[in-house]
């Protein structure tokens, strides 16, 4: 099947979908740089797509007319646009998901009046327009699940999108909260990370009058065929890593800071971030608590206490949290490339935060993936990333789903 992947980063979500054999990817677009170059050499490299310079389109999704028709511009350079690239090929499916940072919660509580008037909470009229253009059988949406509470402009971002689905002669599941929202880590992702899935499908290929059944059929029987009765914790994910352990003095390499050992690895990006001495005995201090079962530090309230006594703030918002060995990591954020206190490692001896490589295995990107960009795009771009082998999975359920319901 062919497939368009848009808002692709680094190509979490296609890479998944091309893990499964079963899709041709046509195109990708994406503006941020890092990740551009990322993809493209992930599409080279692993999946022989010899023509990814091309394919994917570093480009800005709101410049619409542009990216479809082409464009000459001096940030993006010059490209014929994504029709030449189609060609008129049938397309199969459009997936990808517009940035979640304006649907997020907590960024929600921090930036109220900010959020309201930001163009982010608007990008999926976008993704639709692109879906309208070329009318793909299936799309796949996905978002965080701020997104079904969000309201801008004081109407709900889910009634706007499943107004403009409809006009486009689409159709997604009613009820979104019912069905729509997924877990990662039940399906052997080592992470709990919740998202909404929108599988939308084009009514003029599935014109059965009972496409609400069909889709419930999806979200309750198909896609749930693919969990996993155990669930995978940190340490299994990342626990065969060589570790990166305090050194006793700070020392520099190639123009950086260490404070913590590089250990000698053929697995790229296994490289800690610096952190001060500070930082490091206080990674020390919360991850033994947790080894040898004291668990004083064990809520908010007391790793508050911490934070506001080390750096004399007031915040009401805990900053440190150590991943559990034993349980499946946090989400893993693009805040990551701020700073790593919400990603301590279990392994006290060790007292840093996790490294991109770490954060990768979380993510589930395999150890051949490489990134290319600093060390903090390659946080952000991990991030913001959808679990690749969440995505296969998505992808031989939507599959199975086409195999079962036509849709040709």
């Amino acid at each position: 099947m062919n497939i368009i992947d848009l808002f692709a980063g680094c190509g979490g979500l296609l890479d998944g979908f091309l893990q499964t054999g079963l899709y041709t990817p046509i195109a990708s677009v994406e503006w941020e740089k890092a990740p551009v170059d990322t993809l493209r050499r992930r599409l080279k490299n692993k999946w022989h797509i010899t023509d990814a310079d091309n394919s994917v389109i570093r480009f800005d999704m709101q410049r619409f007319d542009e990216l479809t028709q082409g464009f000459n511009d001096s940030c993006y350079g010059i490209h014929s646009g994504l029709d030449s690239i189609i060609n008129n090929r049938k397309i199969d499916g459009i997936i990808g998901g517009p940035p979640c940072q304006a649907y997020s919660v907590a960024r929600r509580t921090h930036d109220k009046e900010k959020l309201k008037t930001d163009y982010k909470n608007y990008l999926f009229e976008y993704y639709l327009k692109i879906v309208e253009r070329y009318q793909p059988r299936f799309f796949i949406f996905e978002n965080v699940p701020g997104m079904l509470s969000a309201m801008p402009d004081g109407t709900l971002i889910t009634d706007l999108i499943k107004r403009d689905i409809k006009n486009k002669n689409y159709e997604i599941i009613d009820n979104l909260k019912e069905y729509a929202i997924v877990d990662t880590s039940d399906y052997g992702i080592p992470q709990q990370r919740h998202r909404v899935i929108l599988l939308g499908l084009n009514k003029k290929y599935f014109n059965n009058t009972n496409i609400q059944k069909m889709l419930q059929d999806f979200y309750k029987n198909i896609l749930p065929s693919f969990k996993v009765s155990t669930k995978i914790s940190v340490k299994d994910a990342i626990g065969d890593l060589p570790g990166c352990y305090p050194t006793r003095k700070e020392f520099t390499k190639d123009r950086k800071r260490y404070s913590h050992s590089i250990p000698n690895c053929k697995i790229t990006w296994q490289i800690p971030r610096f952190h001060s001495k500070r930082d490091y005995k206080i990674f020390k201090m919360l991850a033994k608590d947790i080894e040898t079962g004291t668990n004083k530090y064990s809520n908010a309230e007391e790793l508050n206490k911490i934070y506001n006594k080390i750096t004399g703030a007031n915040s009401h918002v805990h900053k440190y949290h150590v991943l559990k060995s034993d349980l499946p990591s946090t989400t893993i954020l693009a805040h990551l490339y701020k700073d790593g206190l919400r990603f301590i490692h279990y392994d006290s001896e060790q007292a840093r935060s996790i490294t991109v490589r770490e954060a990768a295995r979380l993510q589930s990107f395999d150890d051949d993936f490489e990134f290319i960009g600093s060390m903090g795009q390659v946080y952000k771009m991990i991030g913001n990333a959808v679990p690749p082998k969440f995505s296969k999975i998505l992808g031989k359920a939507i599959n199975n789903f086409i195999n079962k319901y036509g849709g040709i």
